[in-house]
């Protein structure tokens, strides 16, 4: 399955002296155990915790691997969304029915929007990751990439095994260390975790309503609105102020629908919304919610982000989006090319990884208006000419 980011943390990291990373492993887990009792957890516990706990080289490559989000919006999305997952998706909605009925009621999440998530996360659950969860934790915690992120999943995952609820030989995920049928980190389940299926425990690689519900739970802290849309397929005119695209301008949908922007199929939600133009103004439009934000909280990846927010909207019975006709894009050396040009500038994208991240249409954007092209933040040869 392809791997988003990660999931938002939930536990704070603990003291920036104790944020290392790198070394032996085992000055690095004696260094957790030191740690872990900030946390509430016993040295006995701890070194019990990491007492198997190895590196694993295949955690590291899976996390430099991620090249399948330099793809563009049509071939990810086309990638992604199947008949068969479409038709899987509409058939647990119907299997699952009581507990999304359950989850509509209490958070006001639509089904599309969890069926999609746990679409793309494990394939309904049936490709949930063999990865050994508390080695994966313990490999991105050690490794220099990103040890913030889980130095603090790794204390939750402890805390899980204080309370019997993770065996560190034999629990098993996905390689950033999430568990489940969604998909969720250690801190999330400690925050999150619900018993869907009312047999008093959270079974979330086995029970789909305790995973499902769950899920809920986490978005809902992220700060879903209930029963708000998330994401709209509209038409745009063939001229207008394009720099006013993009997921860091909001406007009344009155003021985009005075701009010529309509709905494809009903009518504009009377909410704050962005325009979504993933590959510039020639092709797939969307206005982006309140809601939409939320995804972000999940993933850190436009592509993923906009692909799990549509394919919810089809779940849910929207038609499939209009394509349109855009320009020529770029390949992923152009795009990384391109990223170091806008850096040389002053624009900071994170880097020259070839992804066009929602740092990256900012930057393209405002050099795109500088250069008085078009600012519908699309990359293609004529802006990488230019620069």
């Amino acid at each position: 399955m392809f791997k988003p980011l990660t999931l938002a943390l939930t536990l704070v990291a603990g003291p920036l002296a104790a944020q290392t990373c790198g070394g032996s492993l085992s000055s690095f887990k004696a260094g957790l155990v030191e740690e872990a009792e900030s946390h509430g957890i016993d040295r006995a516990t701890a070194q019990a915790f990491l007492s198997g706990a190895r590196l694993d080289d295949a955690v590291i490559r899976a996390d430099r691997a991620q090249g399948v989000f330099q793809r563009d919006f049509i071939d990810f999305s086309r990638r992604l969304i199947s008949n068969n997952r479409i038709e899987n998706g509409r058939a647990q909605a119907q299997r699952q029915d009581a507990i999304f009925d359950r989850i509509e009621a209490e958070f006001g999440i639509p089904r599309g929007v969890l069926l999609a998530f746990w679409a793309f996360e494990t394939d309904y659950g049936a490709v949930q990751g063999d990865f050994n969860t508390v080695n994966a934790l313990v490999t991105l915690a050690h490794d220099c990439r990103r040890p913030e992120l889980f130095r603090p999943q790794v204390f939750a995952a402890m805390e899980l095994y204080k309370r019997g609820e993770l065996d560190p030989a034999t629990t098993t995920g996905a390689w950033a260390g999430e568990i489940g049928m969604v998909q969720m980190l250690p801190g999330d389940i400690i925050e999150n975790g619900r018993d869907g299926d009312g047999d008093g425990r959270v079974l979330l690689k086995t029970s789909p309503a305790d995973a499902l519900l769950s899920g809920a739970s986490v978005l809902s802290s992220l700060g879903w609105r209930p029963n708000e849309p998330w994401l709209q397929e509209v038409t745009v005119p063939a001229e207008m102020d394009w720099s006013l695209s993009g997921i860091d301008t909001k406007r009344p949908a009155s003021d985009w629908a005075a701009m010529g922007v309509k709905a494809r199929t009903g009518e504009l939600a009377e909410l704050p919304a962005s325009l979504i133009l993933p590959m510039g103004r020639k092709g797939p439009a969307f206005l982006a919610y309140p809601n939409f934000d939320v995804y972000f909280e999940w993933n850190q990846s436009f592509v993923y982000v906009l692909t799990a927010a549509y394919f919810g909207t089809r779940l849910e019975g929207a038609p499939v989006y209009n394509a349109g006709n855009p320009d020529p894009g770029l390949s992923g050396e152009q795009i990384q090319e391109l990223q170091r040009k806008v850096q040389a500038r002053g624009h900071d994208v994170g880097g020259a990884d070839g992804i066009i991240g929602a740092n990256t249409r900012i930057a393209i954007q405002a050099e795109q208006q500088r250069l008085g092209m078009p600012a519908d933040a699309w990359p293609t040869p004529a802006l990488l000419n230019a620069l």
